[in-house]
């Protein structure tokens, strides 16, 4: 499908979904209610499902299976979306109005998941139901609180790379990946002399997100300074600024940026056009996951040429930043389809759904349910395997990841000289203060 249609088609889909924005769970029928004796099915339940726009598959795999679940047992799901960055403040005022969806989806990082849905208070424990232990324990911390499961999660876990064409490479001499910052740097300079049409990296900067991700995906890079960063930052011991660092991986952003690298428009670049700037070779590089590939071939299978993976080498790093959390749905408390929604997530964690899943969602490589093979090739595993791994800077350090596109945002002025690195730097500790006393945390407090 071109990517005009595409678009087409899923703002379509988005419209008809968001019509009746969150309305009042007042209006649903019990799951207990009506049912036809000759079929089975539960008639007169609507689920309602809020999520934002990033956290169900742009593919609309979700919305065919709860199709296929409709039709099975007669109960109905009512996707209801909001943009990315409206979502946690309205699902919080949702939440505490008592006026929340049925199932709704947030975010799963295991430090900021009590204050962003606050499980125990609003969410349905989960702990019990029997796909539990088939997921992979790795993603459970994700998605649970004092050790209860109050959510189910899909996409198995995330790692960045630098995805590159390798015909690009290959046509300016490039015969090595770069491996350091200055090899990096001269790869773009290359590029950029020998083929000045292409864009040596492609940055979506207005997305909020994608720029954040050079300072915390690469963590390691801090790690050797202080193993111990970590705990330190968590105990209010240091600060953001005690990371060298982070300041010098802002720098190189700036310095690639100013030289051009990032191409002229990079502050109008959004994440939806990616696959067609690096399809039609207009980009040599985009830090995507490795299944980013997966996308360009589904949207576009004329495209000509071949892609690699290489570790994002921001800071001279070489070691992979690895997120084990993703989206998760979870369920309302106070929802009156409470049972509805248990067999809503039984049927997704079906293993041919969860198949279905996986193959519907080109953007991935693996779901977090070990009974279903990923889609690594050979050659990625070798590389991975060859690699370090450590999690990511947002999923270890408290009141850093809601404020993720806030800090983007501080990029973005960053680039356009409104901000200096050490101003990006001070601007993200100020909030994580504010945010570490609003949770009352008493490491911030005392």
């Amino acid at each position: 499908m071109k990517k005009g249609r595409k678009r087409v088609l899923a703002a379509t889909l988005a419209a008809a979904m968001a019509a009746s924005l969150f309305a009042g769970c007042g209006e649903q029928k019990s799951a207990s209610g009506g049912s036809s004796a000759q079929s089975g099915k539960t008639t007169g339940v609507t689920l309602t499902f809020g999520s934002h726009q990033s956290g169900l598959p742009n593919t609309g795999i979700v919305q065919k299976l709860a199709t296929e679940f409709e039709k099975e047992t007669g109960i109905k799901v009512d996707f209801q979306i909001s943009p990315d960055d409206q979502w946690r403040d309205l699902i919080k005022v949702k939440l505490n109005s008592g006026e929340a969806p049925d199932i709704i989806c947030a975010d799963s990082n295991p430090l900021t998941l009590p204050s962003t849905i606050n499980p125990e208070k609003y969410c349905v424990d989960l702990s019990n139901e029997s796909w539990v232990s088939r997921m992979d324990k790795d993603v459970l911390p994700s998605i649970s609180v004092k050790n209860k499961v109050y959510g189910i999660t899909f996409p198995g876990k995330k790692m960045y790379f630098f995805v590159y064409n390798k015909e690009i490479f290959q046509k300016c001499g490039i015969t090595k990946v770069p491996t350091t910052y200055a090899e990096l740097k001269n790869a773009c300079a290359t590029i950029h002399a020998k083929m000045p049409d292409v864009t040596p990296i492609y940055e979506a900067t207005t997305d909020g997100w994608h720029q954040v991700l050079p300072i915390a995906e690469n963590p390691e890079v801090y790690l050797k300074d202080d193993p111990n960063l970590f705990d330190e930052l968590n105990a209010n011991k240091k600060d953001l600024d005690d990371i060298p660092m982070m300041k010098t991986i802002l720098n190189e952003e700036k310095e690639l940026a100013g030289l051009g690298y990032y191409g002229k428009d990079y502050l109008s670049n959004a994440t939806s056009n990616a696959q067609e700037a690096m399809a039609k070779g207009k980009a040599a590089m985009y830090i995507a996951e490795s299944a980013f590939r997966n996308q360009i071939k589904t949207e576009y299978p004329d495209c000509k040429y071949s892609y690699g993976i290489f570790v994002q080498p921001w800071g001279d790093n070489q070691t992979i930043g690895v997120n084990p959390a993703s989206n998760a749905y979870f369920i309302n408390k106070d929802s009156k389809n409470v049972e509805a929604a248990k067999k809503f997530f039984d049927f997704l964690a079906k293993p041919e759904n969860l198949q279905k899943r996986l193959d519907g969602q080109p953007d991935i490589s693996e779901v977090c349910w070990p009974e279903i093979k990923g889609r690594y090739s050979t050659e990625d595993q070798k590389y991975i395997q060859s690699h370090k791994t450590v999690r990511v800077f947002q999923v270890s350090v408290n009141y850093f990841d809601n404020q993720f596109m806030d800090v983007g945002k501080d990029i973005e002025a960053m680039f356009t000289g409104a901000m200096t690195p050490d101003d990006v730097i001070k601007s993200a500790m100020k909030r994580r203060q504010q945010q570490a006393k609003l949770q009352k945390d008493p490491a911030f407090t005392s």
